[in-house]
C-alpha cells in the first residue's frame, strides 16, 4: 500500500513537472492554480511539495525567452501598473491644479472687463506671480520625468544585476 501511495505520488509529480514545462514552452501564464489545473492534481499537493512549488515561482518570475525579445514577467507587469496608477494620480492633480488657475484667470478677467481692477502695480507684481508659478510649475515637471527616468534606469540595472547573478 505504501508502494502504490509513493508511486501515485511520482506520477502527480510527472504530471506538474511535464505541465510546468508545457507552460514555459507555450509561454502561458504560470500559476499554481493553473498549473494544478493543467496537471489534475490538487493545490495543496504542490504546497505539500516545497522542491515543486519553488520551481513553479522561479519559473514564474523568470521572464521566457521568445526568441530575440523577452517576454514581460507578471511582477513587472503588476510593477508598470503601480507606475501608471500613480502617474495617473499625479496627472489628475495637475488637471485639478489647471482647472483652478483657468478659474481664477476667468475670474480675474470679468473683474479687470468689470472695471474694479487693482491698480497697475499690483497688476504687475500679480503677473510676476503667476509666470513663476508657471516656470515653477514646469521645473517640478522636468523634476518628475528624471525621477521617472531615474527610476527606470534603477530597475534596469537591478534587473542586469539579477540577471548576470543568474548566470553564475
Amino acid at each position: 500500500m505504501i508502494e502504490g501511495k509513493r508511486a501515485d505520488s511520482a506520477r502527480r509529480r510527472e504530471r506538474v513537472i511535464k505541465a510546468l514545462d508545457a507552460a514555459l514552452r507555450t509561454g502561458g501564464d504560470i500559476t499554481v492554480s493553473g498549473l494544478a489545473r493543467a496537471a489534475r492534481v490538487d493545490r495543496s499537493f504542490l504546497y505539500r511539495h516545497r522542491d515543486l512549488l519553488e520551481r513553479i515561482h522561479a519559473a514564474a518570475r523568470a521572464p521566457v525567452e521568445e526568441g530575440r525579445l523577452t517576454a514581460v514577467s507578471r511582477a513587472s507587469l503588476q510593477t508598470d501598473l503601480a507606475n501608471a496608477l500613480e502617474r495617473n494620480t499625479r496627472l489628475a492633480a495637475r488637471v485639478r491644479q489647471l482647472e483652478k488657475r483657468l478659474s481664477e484667470q476667468l475670474g480675474e478677467q470679468a473683474w479687470h472687463e468689470s472695471g474694479l481692477g487693482a491698480p497697475p502695480d499690483i497688476d504687475q507684481l500679480q503677473r510676476r506671480i503667476v509666470i513663476l508659478e508657471q516656470e515653477l510649475a514646469q521645473k517640478r515637471g522636468e523634476l518628475e520625468e528624471r525621477t521617472e527616468e531615474l527610476e527606470a534606469a534603477r530597475a534596469a540595472n537591478r534587473g542586469l544585476t539579477r540577471a548576470l547573478n543568474q548566470s553564475h
